[in-house]
C-alpha cells in the first residue's frame, strides 16, 4: 500500500518542524512539502495535490478556511472539462478553536476533518487515515458543537413538519436525500449518536427496541450515504440540517 502524502500548512515554525518529525516517524505516510503562509500553502496545494493537506486556521495572510475555500474552488474548476477525476485531495484543519462559528465555517469551506492542536500524534494519524479513506473525522470536543446544532434545527422544525429534506452538500446525495429525508425520529437519534450513546441507551432512552434503533441507524447511514456514525453527524451538518 502507497504512504499517504502530506503536506503541512502551518505558520508556527517549531509546531510545522515538530509535525513533520513527529509525522515522518509514523509508517505510511510520508510528508512532501510545507508551507509558512496561505498563498504559498494554496500554491502547494495546486501543484503537489497530496493525500491530504494539515491546515491550521490561524495563517497570517490568508485564514486556513479561506484557504480551504479557495482549493476547493479551484479543484471544482480544474476539473470542468477533464475527463479525468477531480483532485482528491482531502483538508484536515488543525486548530486551537472549538468555537460554533469556526467549525461550521470550516465545514461550509469544504474541510473533510476537524481536529484540535492538542491531539496526541496517535490519534493525529488515525485522523489523517481516516480522511484519506474519505470518513470525515471530528475532534470528540467537536461534538457538542454538532449535537447543539441539530438540537437547535429540530427544535426550529418541531410542529412545523414530519420530515425534514436536507440539500446535501454534493450532487451525488441530494438525490438520496430529496427521495428519501431524515424523519423527525431519525433526527432525534441523530442527535443521541452525535452525543456518543450506544444503540442500547439509545434504546432505553426512547423507549423502544434495540432492533427498531439498529434499523433508524442504518437509515440515517444510508440516507446520508455515511460509513459510520461520525461521517453520518458532519455530513449531516454540511448538508444542511443546519443553517
Amino acid at each position: 500500500m502507497s504512504d499517504i502524502r502530506i503536506v503541512l500548512i502551518e505558520d508556527h515554525d517549531l509546531a510545522r518542524i515538530g509535525l513533520r518529525t513527529a509525522l515522518q516517524q509514523r509508517e505510511g505516510i510520508k510528508v512532501i512539502g510545507e508551507a509558512a503562509n496561505g498563498f504559498q500553502g494554496l500554491k502547494l496545494l495546486q501543484t503537489a495535490q497530496p493525500d491530504v493537506a494539515i491546515v491550521d486556521i490561524g495563517l497570517p495572510d490568508m485564514d486556513g478556511i479561506e484557504l480551504t475555500r479557495k482549493f476547493r474552488q479551484y479543484q471544482s474548476e480544474a476539473d470542468i472539462g477533464s475527463s479525468g477525476e477531480p483532485p482528491a485531495t482531502k483538508i484536515l484543519v488543525l486548530t486551537m478553536h472549538d468555537s460554533e462559528d469556526a467549525v461550521l465555517a470550516a465545514f461550509a469551506a469544504g474541510a473533510d476533518s476537524y481536529c484540535m492542536k492538542d491531539i496526541s500524534i496517535d490519534r493525529l494519524s488515525d485522523a489523517i487515515q481516516s480522511t484519506h479513506e474519505g470518513n470525515s473525522w471530528v475532534d470528540p470536543a467537536i461534538a457538542s458543537v454538532v449535537l447543539y446544532q441539530v438540537r437547535q434545527h429540530s427544535s426550529d422544525l418541531a410542529g412545523t413538519a414530519k420530515t425534514v429534506a436536507i440539500a446535501a452538500i454534493d450532487p451525488e446525495y441530494e438525490q438520496t436525500l430529496e427521495a428519501y429525508p431524515l424523519t423527525e425520529r431519525e433526527l432525534e437519534i441523530l442527535e443521541l449518536i452525535v452525543a456518543g450513546h450506544s444503540n442500547a441507551a439509545i434504546a432505553e432512552k426512547l423507549y423502544i427496541t434495540l432492533g427498531t434503533v439498529k434499523t433508524h441507524v442504518r437509515n440515517i447511514l444510508s440516507k446520508l450515504c455515511a460509513d459510520d456514525r461520525t461521517q453520518a453527524a458532519v455530513r449531516a451538518l454540511r448538508a444542511g440540517l443546519v443553517s
